[in-house]
C-alpha cells in the first residue's frame, strides 16, 4: 500500500498493492496498522455507500464539530472526479481544493480528514461510491458549499450536472462560516 501526500496538508492518496489472476483481484482497502503509520490515526464508525448515474454532482458536503468526520473514500464501480476543499479557517490553503479521478479501474483511494467540505462528480453510469467515515452521520450537523462557487474554481466535467434541491442553495465560501 503506498499512502502519498498532496499540495494540501491532510489530504492523502493511498494505492493499495493490487494481486491480480485469472480469477480477478484482492486488495486490502483498509489495514489499521499501515494507515495508523501514516498518520491515519482515526477510528471507522461508519459505512456509507451510493449508486450514481454519470453527470450527477453530489456535494459539497461537511459535518460540524462535534459530528466532524474523516472520510475514506473509493469506487467500486464506475469512475468519479472527488473533491475536497479545505475549510480550516487558520490553514494556509483555506479555501484550495484537491481533486483526483478515482475509479474502480484504478483503485485509488482518498482520505479527506475533518475540515474539508467533500464532494464527486460521477463520470459513468452506475457508479458505486463508498465512504468509510469516523463519525456517525447527525442531521443538525450538516453543513456545506456551493458546488459551483466561481471562487473555488473546481473544474467539473459536466457542464449541466445533475444536483439535489439542497446541494444548490449551499453557501459560497465567501458566506460560509467555518465551523473548523
Amino acid at each position: 500500500m503506498q499512502i502519498t501526500t498532496t499540495p494540501i496538508e491532510g489530504l492523502l492518496v493511498i494505492q493499495p498493492q493490487v494481486f491480480k489472476d485469472p480469477r480477478g483481484y484482492f486488495y486490502e482497502s483498509y489495514n489499521k496498522d499501515k494507515f495508523f503509520a501514516a498518520g491515519i490515526n482515526l477510528e471507522f464508525v461508519q459505512d456509507n455507500q451510493s449508486l450514481s448515474q454519470k453527470g450527477i454532482v453530489r456535494g459539497l458536503h461537511f459535518q460540524a464539530p462535534p459530528f466532524d468526520q474523516g472520510k475514506l473514500v473509493r469506487v467500486i464501480q464506475g469512475a468519479v472526479i472527488d473533491v475536497a476543499v479545505d475549510i480550516r479557517k487558520n490553514s494556509p490553503t483555506y479555501g484550495q481544493h484537491f481533486s483526483i479521478k478515482l475509479s474502480a479501474e484504478n483503485q485509488t483511494m482518498f482520505f479527506i480528514p475533518p475540515g474539508f467540505a467533500h464532494g464527486f462528480e460521477t463520470l459513468e453510469d452506475n457508479t458505486i461510491f463508498l465512504y468509510k467515515c469516523t463519525n456517525t452521520y447527525n442531521k443538525e450537523s450538516e453543513g456545506g458549499l456551493l458546488w459551483n462557487d466561481s471562487d473555488l474554481n473546481i473544474k467539473w466535467e459536466c457542464d449541466t450536472p445533475i444536483i439535489s434541491d439542497k446541494d444548490q442553495i449551499l453557501p459560497t465560501l465567501k458566506n460560509l462560516v467555518s465551523p473548523f
